[in-house]
């Protein structure tokens, strides 16, 4: 079974234990690490190492011993509970391996937690997962977490009153760190807030986060391509005290505003043409950025293309013009631009 979109973080954090086997695969291993471990915690517990009842292995020696694998599946456990045994970094060479652990598998037995890098759709160990009648194939991509997840770590953080502003700023932190260091920084918070009953505010979580340049560059083109210049002045104030070149902060826009006029040129729809553009575009941020697509439409993107690059072109040429300025005032024009005028 391969699980999709929002199946995934609802089945990793609450596994099937009937099911045999688990594969969890992706790019980033930061991530894949997250979802295993909050996959196996649920399969087994807590105290699964001391009560021995997760078995470790790596997948790269399966191929030398695939017995090993097979006999710790079967194994009689010591503690009575569930089990796990885990398969961590498996190639496609443990493949084989892990057909026969599974071949015949019982109820009873323990699940068998497979972890992998990038898999491409030849995969074996990919055919084996998908196309088994019980096993799970679970993708780890790329995208911020969901705000379903984000809640799921405020809650085992001990935060419980987050009002929506201050899910917002959250959900702006995602987008800026690695998966396991928002969630270090929604634990450091949690202990900040251990014994404080009042709501989490915006200024607590700006007091406790990490710095988040990129996160700050990134909203400020989202702002400009929403058209939504009343919060424009405070990011871009924000963006200068940070430091960031005037000529990266061209670039980032005019990149961004190339890939919309590319999707809104695109017969077959803006969110089509995200996804299969190079790098692809996935999740939330690719259906943000179909709406900004959708919203402009193909002639005013060319117009606001068209102005970054003239824009670009005087900062690298020999003009005495401020820079900063001259990016500002392209950006805030584009933000005032008014709306359906295509």
């Amino acid at each position: 079974m391969l699980l999709k979109g929002g199946e995934i973080v609802r089945y990793l954090a609450r596994p099937d234990p009937s099911r045999p086997a688990l594969l969890i695969y992706g790019q980033d291993p930061m991530r894949v690490a997250l979802k295993r471990a909050e996959a196996v915690r649920a399969l087994v517990g807590e105290k699964a190492d001391e009560e021995m009842r997760l078995t470790r292995m790596s997948g790269a020696g399966l191929r030398k011993d695939p017995a090993q694998l097979i006999d710790a599946v079967r194994e009689v456990g010591f503690f009575p509970g569930p089990r796990v045994v885990l398969v961590d970094e498996a190639p496609d060479t443990a493949a084989e391996a892990i057909r026969a652990a599974l071949a015949d598998w019982r109820q009873g037995d323990a699940v068998v937690v497979v972890t992998a890098g990038s898999l491409g759709k030849s995969s074996a160990l990919r055919k084996l997962f998908e196309t088994h009648g019980q096993a799970v194939t679970a993708p780890v991509y790329d995208d911020p977490p969901g705000e379903d997840e984000v809640s799921g770590w405020l809650l085992e953080a001990g935060l419980r009153e987050v009002p929506r502003d201050a899910m917002r700023e959250l959900m702006l932190l995602s987008r800026a760190l690695d998966p396991g260091d928002l969630r270090q920084t929604i634990e450091k918070i949690g202990l900040y807030k251990h014994d404080d009953p009042a709501p989490l505010t915006v200024e607590e979580i700006a007091l406790l986060a990490p710095a988040t340049v990129e996160a700050d560059l990134d909203e400020l083109i989202h702002v400009v391509a929403e058209r939504r210049e009343a919060d424009f002045g405070s990011l871009m104030r924000r963006i200068d005290q940070q430091g960031i070149a005037p000529v990266t902060l061209c670039i980032a826009a005019l990149r961004h505003f190339r890939a919309l006029h590319l999707a809104a040129a695109d017969p077959a729809g803006p969110g089509v043409a995200l996804a299969r553009a190079r790098p692809p575009v996935f999740g939330p941020r690719r259906d943000r950025m179909a709406r900004q697509a959708q919203s402009w439409g193909m002639g005013p993107l060319e117009e606001a293309v068209s102005m970054l690059l003239d824009t670009d072109m005087t900062l690298r040429s020999t003009s005495r013009a401020p820079q900063m300025p001259l990016v500002e005032r392209a950006l805030l024009r584009l933000a005032m631009k008014p709306r359906g005028r295509r």
